[in-house]
Order: structure tokens, then sequence, then C-alpha cells
């Protein structure tokens, strides 16, 4: 069962230019993990969400606080949000992590809160087979890489080659100040002045996987110790949500999706 991560709002304010009235307006909120259990072949999830979205009309404001997810679906929804008619603002409220980080680049004005943080990093995969489908999976990676490089560029207008390294290195962390100088923001809410200038601070450079452990190391070691051995899983308990991919030249590749 697909577990929604987006949810649209009407908001409805008084109209300053004409006493009396109100203004009508949209918000988007993407929260936690794009496209979690399938975006990529699934018809119905990419359906409801344009089917929503088409019902959406006038200025559109984007809240993002999301780790990443599906590469794919990042694409769609980041496509989707161009071609709005309306003017479409994005506020980065927390995290625009990996494949969120995609979807932001979609914003006519990207707007990041003082203590919130965007990440990017190179795509990543799970890949089965001989020498041949891993040179594959390995190409693939390196043409779905260029596609992200595509909107970053498009935003910020630096070097692909720039924006391919701040990609590599296991990632680059930025805050908001950082990611204004870099140009994936336009400015920092809440500042005074909308350019959101000010002395900008260095941005942080570190592996996702290591904080990752760091923190299960620590969650792990407060729980308590149980002297009872731990049981074997069961099959049916193991996911089972990857799925077999097949390139033109039907090379077999198992995947659990391209994540970012």
């Amino acid at each position: 069962m697909k577990k929604k991560f987006w949810n649209f709002n009407k908001i409805t304010v008084a109209n300053e230019a004409d006493p009396g009235s109100v203004a009508e307006s949209y918000e988007l909120r993407l929260e936690g993990a794009i496209s979690e259990e399938s975006w990529w072949g699934d018809e119905i999830t990419p359906k409801e969400f344009r089917e929503e979205l088409s019902q959406v009309s006038g200025p559109l404001t984007v809240w993002i606080n999301s780790p990443g997810g599906d590469v794919f679906a990042a694409s769609q929804i980041y496509t989707m949000l161009k071609e709005y008619d309306g003017k479409v603002t994005v506020k980065i409220d927390a995290l625009a992590a990996s494949a969120a980080s995609v979807v932001a680049m979609a914003g006519d004005e990207v707007y990041m809160s003082p203590p919130a943080m965007m990440m990017i990093h190179d795509p990543s995969t799970l890949a089965w087979g001989n020498e041949s489908d891993m040179k594959e999976a390995i190409k693939v990676l390196k043409e779905v890489k260029e596609s992200i490089v595509n909107a970053y560029e498009a935003k910020t207008g630096r070097s692909r080659d720039e924006l391919a390294k701040l990609m590599q290195d296991e990632g680059t962390w930025m805050n908001a100040k950082k990611a204004v100088e870099l140009g994936f923001a336009d400015a920092v809410l809440y500042e005074d002045g909308s350019d959101g200038s000010g002395d900008f601070i260095g941005a942080t450079a570190f592996s996702p996987f290591h904080v990752v452990n760091s923190l299960t190391e620590q969650i792990e070691a407060s729980k308590p110790v149980s002297p009872e051995p731990e049981n074997t899983p069961d099959p049916e308990d193991i996911d089972t949500e990857a799925q077999t991919v097949r390139n033109d030249t039907e090379i077999r590749m198992r995947l659990l999706g391209i994540r970012i």
C-alpha cells in the first residue's frame, strides 16, 4: 500500500488590494521520503499527484521537509511543477536532501529557513549479475547523475564539473546561507532584506552513511540488553520490494530503484 508523501491545501487570506475580499492561493507540502515504496512503474501514484495538481490554480507555495527518495519520482514532480501555470515558490523548512533537492530546483524562487539544510550527492542503487551487468549498472548511474546535474545547472548557473564535484565526495551538506551563496536557493527566510545577504558559513561535507551508522549505534547502545537469542527472521518478513529492471539490450539487473 502506497504511502502518500504530499498534501495540497487552499490558503485564504484578506486581500489588502481590495478590502472586503479575499485572496486565494495553494500550498503543497512534501514531507517524508519521496515515493518510499514505488513510483517508477506505478501508474497510480503519479496519476493521483497530477490530478490533485490540476485542481490547483494561482500562486503555489511548496514546503519541503524530505530526506529524498526515488529519482524518477522527483524528476516527474520537478517537471510537473515547471509546467505549472502559476508562480511556484519553494520554501525549505527543515531538509531538502537528495531527490528532494531536485524538486526544490523547480521553484521560480527558492527560500530556506535559517536552520534548514540542503544535501546533494551521487545517485546509488543495488545491482545483481555478472561483470557486464555491473558495467551496465555503472553506466546507468552515470546517466542518472547527468540528468540530476541538468536540474542543478539550470538553477545555479554553475559549471557541470563543479556541480558533479559537489555531488561527489559522499555528498555536500549546505546550510541556508551556503545554499544561497552557491545558487541553490535565492534567499534565507525571515532575514532583513529579500536577498538574504549576510556573512556566509561554510558548507559541510560528510558521509550520509556515517551519520546513519552513528545514529544507529547510539540507538542500539541505549536499548536494554535482552538475554534471549535473536530469532531468525521469517522469510515473509524480508523486504521483497526490489524489482527486476531490464534495459534495451535485455541485460539483467536487480535494482531497488535508483535513489539519491
